[in-house]
């Protein structure tokens, strides 16, 4: 490969930051006198092409659940261990670790890995067009979906529902900065860690200043700059790389095969149901100026999602048939860096386009989750009433923990195979209280159903490997996706169906409880009363100015009124 020289790489990277610096800083400075909500948030102010640009820069993404082995010194003598290929590593995000799981999944999975991943890559996104309007008519003063939940539920569910997307969003930051380093130090041999710092400092001066809007600005011309990438290094590898026919079938990556197959249901569940933790996706659905737009936004992005990550996903399969993957038997290429192992086959400009593009992909995921933390933090831990001047300090403080971990990221990663199975099993209690004649429906349930969903986890494992060590294995997800046999996917299963099945327990017992102290007191039964919304007029003709157990109402931006109870 003709790899770029030291000073032209170095050059490629920290000119890309810079620009990135200087165009996001110098929009900023025009956003310098924006209220606190338009820092936090940009409610029905975007059209269609902008917001499916975001959603293609901020992007929805799946995982590599995979097994734990270390890579071999191949390719450019890989001193770090990939975080991507690490148990538990994964992309959700647009960003640069895409590099690593897709082609991964391409050598292990086939062709039919490749088209699940991309479907279940872009169809996700419809869930925020087909539930965006809804949730933005019941709470139409929110912006992120723990609101909907503190209004629908009450305190107690929407502080465990806002737990799960803070930590989220923090690990999904720690990975993008571990797969940036990474593919720098692949791409040019450079120090990966200086990467990680400026990308840090680039991005948190210009999200502090200008806050969402920004992050919504930066991602319009990231979101376009990866198309135009995606499509010249397609034609280069297209043009370069020639294809040994008789290797494809002897490959077997285009017969049907078990993980294959789970997949199809795996990935769906995992992806749509964790997505709900993401508040950027959030952000940006409420940002929609109608539905129209929204819909439209999300059809463009999900359709670029399916290509690109087919495109990039194909790597995989064209570096077998070529005969790059495995490569020498006694020192094979390992199926996580097959897509750099294919750039040494192209020339020096190709890969400074690959770099420039995974800066880029980086940038505008890391951006995006900076902005979506700062959001959810000020809303749901402070009610948006902390000055926004400590909101500003935090997002810098909140990047040292951040460089720290993603340094040893490999180690770490694992907590988001939890996060799946939590997401799983906790999205489906909570979205059905978005039926409206599930007014009986409350937070109790959502969040018995949550943790009664991983318990079931264990009760699987522990029944099909006859083993509760291995049950408690399990509801970690020890053993990544790739383990040859069902548990993973019987685990998948387990949580939201497990769920449901708590929910509904803990909605009996609730309402026996409640029937039994009634009787006790005297008193009518009346939890399964419809509540009366608030402002609306009681039986007297009375407006309904909310319950004197409930939260302080505030007119700070982004509060609802809240009614939900938890028991």
């Amino acid at each position: 490969m003709g790899q770029p020289s030291k000073e032209a790489s170095h050059a490629l990277v920290y000119v890309t930051y810079g620009i990135f610096l200087l165009i996001g800083t110098g929009v900023a400075w025009t956003f310098r006198n924006q209220s606190k909500g338009q820092f936090l948030a940009g409610n029905r102010t975007q059209t269609a092409v902008p917001l499916a640009l975001n959603f293609i820069a901020s992007g929805s993404f799946p995982k590599t659940l995979t097994r734990s082995f270390d890579i071999p010194p191949s390719c450019f003598c890989l001193s770090w261990r990939s975080g991507n290929d690490a148990m538990g590593g994964r992309t959700r995000a647009l960003g640069s670790g895409i590099l690593f799981a897709y082609p991964q999944l391409a050598t292990i999975a086939g062709v039919q890995g490749v088209v699940v991943y991309a479907l279940s890559s872009g169809l996700p996104l419809f869930i925020f067009a087909a539930l965006g309007p809804i949730i933005r008519r019941k709470c139409p003063e929110g912006f992120v979906l723990t609101e909907w939940t503190r209004q629908r539920y009450g305190t107690v569910a929407a502080l465990y529902l806002s737990f799960m997307t803070l930590v989220t969003l923090f690990l999904y930051m720690t990975s993008e900065l571990s797969a940036v380093g990474q593919v720098v130090h692949l791409l040019t041999g450079m120090d990966g860690l200086p990467v990680l710092i400026v990308q840090c400092l680039v991005t948190t001066i210009y999200t502090s200043l200008g806050g969402f809007r920004i992050s919504f600005f930066t991602d319009n011309i990231q979101g376009a700059m990866v198309l135009g990438l995606i499509i010249i290094a397609t034609i280069t590898v297209g043009v370069e790389i020639k294809i040994d026919t008789s290797l494809i079938a002897e490959s077997g990556l285009t017969k049907g095969n078990l993980l294959g197959w789970q997949l199809v249901y795996i990935l769906p569940v995992a992806i749509l149901t964790n997505d709900f933790f993401l508040s950027h996706f959030w952000l940006r659905t409420f940002a929609s100026k109608t539905d129209r737009d929204l819909w439209i936004g999300v059809s463009i992005a999900a359709v670029a999602v399916l290509i690109i990550v087919t495109l990039v996903g194909s790597t995989g399969l064209i570096a077998a048939w070529a005969g790059i993957y495995p490569g020498d038997p006694e020192a094979p290429v390992d199926g996580s860096i097959v897509f750099f192992a294919l750039l040494e086959q192209l020339p020096s400009w190709v890969v400074g386009i690959v770099l420039v593009m995974a800066v880029t992909l980086s940038i505008a995921a890391f951006d995006s989750i900076q902005t979506a933390m700062v959001s959810s933090a000020s809303n749901d831990l402070f009610r948006n009433r902390l000055n926004i001047w400590f909101i500003r300090a935090g997002v810098v403080l909140v990047m040292i923990p951040v460089v720290v971990i993603a340094i040893r990221a490999p180690s770490v990663l694992q907590i988001y195979l939890i996060s799946d199975l939590v997401s799983a099993a906790t999205i489906p209690v909570l979205v059905f209280g978005l039926w409206d004649k599930a007014y009986w429906w409350r937070g109790f349930e959502v969040v018995v159903g949550g943790l009664g969903g991983l318990f079931t986890v264990f009760l699987f494992g522990m029944m099909y490997y006859d083993d509760a060590q291995k049950g408690a294995e399990l509801l970690l997800l020890q053993q990544g996706l790739f383990t040859g046999d069902w548990g993973c996917f019987g685990a998948f299963v387990a949580a939201p169906v497990g769920g449901v099945i708590w929910g509904f327990i803990a909605l009996g017992l609730r309402l026996s409880f409640q029937y039994v102290l009634a009787k006790k007191r005297g008193v009518r039964f009346d939890a399964l009363d419809r509540p009366i919304v608030v402002g609306s007029p009681d039986a007297q003709g009375h407006l309904v100015e909310g319950d004197s157990d409930q939260d302080d109402l505030s007119d700070a931006p982004g509060i609802a009124k809240s009614t939900g109870k938890f028991f």
